[in-house]
């Protein structure tokens, strides 16, 4: 993968559902709602100054959100912050930069 392009569509890892799991009260603040289920399904990632995240969340039967996340370089010590998100997606919409 080149630095600043997105990779290859993966599937989520338990690395990637705890990086959803941190940032999901920053998303349910900014929403002001809360959801009942938060899984992440598929992801990519960019190579930055850290790394951004885009990961596809099923919030509920069927519907979708898309999250950007920043996750910055380890020795910096901070968690994973919400950049930006999509809603009213579905499983089908491909997870693309925004």
């Amino acid at each position: 993968m080149m630095p600043g392009g997105l990779s290859e569509t993966k599937p989520a890892t338990p690395e990637v559902q705890d990086i959803v799991n941190e940032v999901k009260p920053q998303f349910e603040s900014r929403e002001n709602r809360t959801y009942g289920i938060f899984k992440a399904i598929v992801y990519k990632t960019q190579v930055v100054a850290g790394t951004n995240y885009f990961i596809k969340v099923q919030v509920s039967d069927t519907e979708y959100v898309h999250l950007k996340v920043f996750q910055s370089l380890p020795h910096e010590n901070q968690g994973p912050s919400l950049v930006s998100f999509q809603t009213g997606k579905t499983r089908d919409d491909p997870l693309t930069y925004f």
